[in-house]
């Protein structure tokens, strides 16, 4: 770290004239937009806290907010998830103290940094016995996979789930999440590798869609009735194969664009294919509320320490290397998660 801490009355002090690395970008476009700046970090007013990193989270919204798919007010930091210790708590803030470990996925971004000031009501403290580092890669991956299956429709053991880019740090989640809760999960995935990895963290069954036509497949494997949910982060690529895999009544959960956005379509297609529901839900409306987002972190949490679920880090960057994280995650590169280090 570039930063020292001295213990004075209770509260850390930043040394170093409160400066620290921070990626920011002036202009959407590609990674060669990321540049690291040394910015300064104040004190938390009321309601927020200050925290230290140890790790940053990458997540595909990133790429988003930089391409300019999701525009943002210029220049802007990155990143959604991290986690760290508290260094400074400011006014109102109760269920945090200064050199508590905690771990976060929020809005606004910011998290690509070695430290920030920020709202402390979507940072939740983090147990002893969870790392700093699974901590950072898990936040919002995880608690997006606590909305898919628990807060978007009801979902009972036995139920049968589609679940798009399996071999990713949602998809991995995913994958055990499924199998703890007693649910079949058929996951798609780019190469025979991404699949094994998909079948041996949970996936009952994991199709290479690079050589399979997936919705023949899923037809196949459910005898013809399709599936009850489609769980798609994927995008324009799949949609539409995605709605041919549900049966009648089943739920088209679209929860991110990594191939682009769903372009527009006519609503009377949902009909002609069996009356489907379709969502586009986000995390971030989902852990507005204090509360609600404690308890979807505890959720997880509980997974993680009780062995349902491992957190995976296949990828390393440095903070200096974001724009490398950047091009691996696009080049659909990795598997599991990929974290910042500091």
């Amino acid at each position: 770290m570039r930063f020292c801490r001295i213990v004075a009355a209770g509260v850390l002090l930043r040394g170093f004239f409160g400066m620290v690395k921070t990626v920011l970008i002036d202009a959407h476009g590609d990674a060669d937009v990321l540049r690291v700046v040394d910015r300064p970090v104040g004190d938390p007013g009321a309601g927020e806290v200050r925290i230290a990193h140890r790790a940053c989270g990458l997540n595909y919204i990133d790429v988003y907010q930089r391409s300019g798919l999701y525009p943002m007010t210029l220049p802007h930091a990155l990143g959604m998830e991290a986690a760290g210790v508290i260094e400074a708590v400011g006014p109102g803030v109760t269920h945090l103290r200064v050199g508590d470990r905690a771990a976060y996925a929020a809005s606004p971004p910011g998290a690509y940094c070695e430290a920030r000031v920020m709202s402390a009501a979507q940072v939740c403290p983090l147990p002893d016995d969870i790392t700093f580092e699974q901590g950072a890669a898990m936040m919002l991956k995880g608690m997006t996979v606590v909305y898919l299956f628990h807060r978007t429709t009801p979902l009972q053991r036995g139920d049968t789930v589609l679940f798009h880019a399996a071999a990713g740090g949602v998809g991995l989640i995913a994958c055990q999440w499924a199998r703890s809760e007693g649910i079949r999960l058929i996951g798609t995935a780019g190469s025979d590798a991404k699949c094994q990895l998909a079948l041996e963290h949970g996936a009952d069954h994991c199709i290479n869609y690079r050589d399979e036509d997936f919705v023949a497949r899923v037809r196949d494997l459910t005898g013809g009735k399709g599936v009850d949910v489609v769980m798609d982060s994927v995008g324009a690529d799949t949609f539409e194969g995605s709605l041919d895999c549900l049966r009648p009544l089943g739920m088209m959960i679209t929860f991110g664009n990594a191939s682009g956005p769903v372009p527009p379509f006519n609503l009377g297609v949902l009909a002609q294919k069996g009356s489907l529901k379709i969502t586009r839900p986000t995390l971030f409306a989902h852990i507005a509320d204090h509360d609600t987002c404690q308890e979807m972190a505890a959720q997880l949490f509980a997974k993680v320490r009780n062995g349902d679920v491992a957190i995976r880090i296949d990828q390393r960057f440095a903070l200096d290397r974001v724009a490398d994280a950047h091009r691996a995650l696009e080049a659909r590169q990795t598997t599991g998660s990929t974290i910042l280090e500091l």
